[in-house]
């Protein structure tokens, strides 16, 4: 399932999944780092889920929160 970027900026990204049940955040923290946040609602497919690391840079972060929504990529509504 596609998943699209609905906040960009220095500070923080987030992608949302197609059917909106799955968000992936990344944000600045204030200690310098950044956290990545998977939130899965109740109603998703695979069931509700939460995590939540934290990681020196921005594109550690960023590498998490690309496995998780691979993990996370679900089925196309066509199979």
């Amino acid at each position: 399932m596609e998943w699209h970027v609905v906040d960009d900026g220095e500070e923080r990204i987030e992608w949302e999944r197609r059917d909106r049940f799955v968000r992936v955040v990344c944000r600045a923290t204030t200690s310098g780092e950044w956290a990545v946040t998977l939130d899965a609602l109740e109603q998703a497919p695979e069931g509700q889920d939460y995590a939540r690391e934290t990681h020196p840079t921005r594109e550690a972060a960023e590498e998490r929160a690309a496995a998780w929504r691979e993990a996370y990529a679900g089925e196309d509504e066509d199979g």
